[in-house]
């Protein structure tokens, strides 16, 4: 029999049982739905995650004091056996060199005695930024930051407001991926003549000034002081880690500290490993040189590789279980598919004599079912897709990130012809194995 009449055959069968065909496909439906929304919501996932840390370098390292305990063993004005006294108070090998990987650490640490009468709150510094970027191999680079809030006027504000301000380093812009639409960074000069310019947020210079392009070159007032905008940041939207940009006000860390913040603060350094494969060793000896600055201090070290992967981690098992899940519902859909042809076969046992007594082959009537089965599985994944684009904006409603693609369409009907096909094999091949005699005898 030609493919052609086998066809007919099969949609003359299938139209003539229209809500049994739709019954059939509903597990199909389903997961085909489900398999599209699996595959969107993980392709979501991922996108969230790098947009979530799209202002972290994967090798960036943070270090920060929280407590605001009194502890014992601060920078004090005890020198090293050898070693000329530094201007923060602590001693370093004479020389300046730096020691091998391997042994600079034994070389220095062990004269680290600390004036331990001497009772100071323990404030990160820029010399404490130094000493890592001298002491600490294999890093890049190094920054130092602050947040605090002030109140700001200016523009079109028709108050003062508080707003988060930033003191940052010149290169701060570079470590956080971060880019301007429009005017220029803070620079080393700025920084170093405590200099009174800023670099506003997307968000911020279109709330102080109505728009981005308004606020360059014009004037901010924090705390009563005229800064003049340098430049504005391109949006980065919300971020999980760090200094949210498109909400912050960034201006010169020293011009911070003289005029705004003084020394109530509590900086983070930042620092990028120039091998992301090192960064626990680069953390280790991080450790190393500021416990030789502060004896007894506990400070928190976290990178932005381990935020990254617990992240994506946990996206990956969502996606897993939404899988497993989607799995689940084609087993139970093909097992039905299964079902309402093994009863097919019984119903049209006659039929099925009457073909092969016309001489239809044991291929033929094989073709003839598989083809139902498809055809069944292929109705239901047209349908699932379809309601897979139906329920997402309620999937989004509970802000989950759905990205649908046109591969994961594709993929889902795959899914579903691959499920009645597998599923209406043996059913069909139970209906070609019938002996023509026997089947014209069924009642």
């Amino acid at each position: 029999m030609r493919i052609s009449e086998l066809l007919r055959l099969v949609i003359i069968n299938l139209s003539q049982n229209k809500f049994k065909v739709f019954l059939t496909s509903v597990g199909i439906i389903v997961g085909s739905a489900t398999i599209m929304l699996v595959l969107a919501i993980g392709t979501g996932g991922k996108l969230e995650v790098a947009e979530q840390f799209k202002n972290l370098n994967a090798g960036a390292i943070d270090i920060s004091y929280e407590s605001n305990a009194i502890e014992f063993g601060g920078r004090g004005g005890g020198g090293m056996s050898g070693g000329g006294a530094r201007p923060n108070g602590g001693g370093m090998p004479a020389g300046g060199g730096m020691p091998s990987t391997n042994v600079f650490f034994g070389s220095w640490r062990g004269g680290g005695d600390r004036d331990k009468t001497n009772q100071e709150k323990i404030v990160l510094s820029t010399d404490d930024m130094e000493d890592i970027a001298v002491f600490v191999p294999d890093v890049s680079d190094v920054t130092i930051s602050y947040t605090t809030t002030a109140e700001v006027e200016g523009g079109e504000l028709e108050s003062t407001g508080s707003y988060t301000i930033a003191g940052v380093k010149n290169n701060y812009m570079a470590m956080s991926n971060l880019s301007l639409i429009t005017g220029a960074f803070l620079t080393n000069e700025n920084d170093e003549n405590k200099e009174k310019y800023c670099v506003l947020g997307y968000s911020m210079a279109k709330e102080i000034f109505g728009g981005v392009y308004a606020a360059y070159d014009d004037v901010v007032y924090i705390d009563a002081r005229p800064y003049v905008v340098a430049g504005v940041l391109e949006e980065m939207g919300s971020v999980s880690s760090g200094i949210s940009p498109d909400t912050t006000i960034f201006i010169p860390y020293e011009t911070g500290v003289k005029y705004i913040a003084g020394q109530n603060i509590s900086p983070t350094i930042t620092v990028i490993s120039a091998d992301i494969d090192r960064v626990d060793t680069v953390i280790e000896n991080i450790k190393t040189v500021l416990a030789d600055s502060y004896a007894n201090a506990e400070f928190t070290v976290s990178d932005a590789g381990t935020k990254m992967e617990a992240a994506s981690k946990s996206n990956n098992t969502l996606q897993l279980l939404l899988i497993a899940m989607a799995v689940i519902v084609f087993i139970v859909g093909g097992i039905g598919i299964m079902n309402v042809l093994f009863v097919s076969v019984k119903e049209r046992t006659n039929e099925i004599g009457i073909l092969k007594a016309l001489g239809c082959s044991k291929r033929d009537i094989l073709m003839e079912f598989l083809f139902e089965a498809c055809f069944m599985s292929f109705i239901g994944s047209v349908l699932g897709v379809l309601v897979a684009f139906g329920i997402t904006p309620v999937v989004e409603s509970f802000s989950v990130r759905v990205e649908l693609s046109a591969q994961g369409a594709l993929l889902s009907l795959a899914f579903g012809v691959i499920t009645g096909t597998v599923f209406g094999f043996y059913p069909a091949y139970k209906a070609s194995s019938l002996i023509p005699v026997v089947a014209l005898n069924q009642e």
